[in-house]
């Protein structure tokens, strides 16, 4: 009977130690995965963020830039917004974020 008694406390020990590496196997995987996410999104997102941020930040009177699907130049800056002129005498208000690019002279 000892041997039975033995045998089943061995037989539930190496249950436990396999569902816990199931868990650290899990644990790791979920970590790799979240890993390639940020590489491959999340990092490559944030550049383009901060290089359209730096693009706005550098706006100047006398760029034309393309805001809103209408070309326009520059001919004031304001907190949030620029005033654009798209024909001669036709300025109409945009908001900075509208802007999509500047040409360069």
């Amino acid at each position: 009977m000892e041997n039975t008694v033995d045998m089943a406390n061995v037989m539930t020990s190496d249950a436990a130690a396999g569902q816990a590496g199931g868990w650290f196997g899990m644990l790791v995987y979920c970590a790799v995965v979240f890993g390639i996410i940020y590489f491959i999104m999340v990092r490559p997102a944030k550049r383009r963020m901060a290089e359209y941020q730096k693009m706005i930040d550098s706006l100047q009177v006398g760029n034309r830039v393309l805001a809103g699907g209408i070309y326009g130049t520059i001919k004031k800056i304001n907190e949030k917004s620029i005033e654009l002129e798209i024909a001669h005498g036709v300025v109409v208000e945009v908001n900075k974020n509208a802007v999509a690019g500047v040409e360069s002279k």
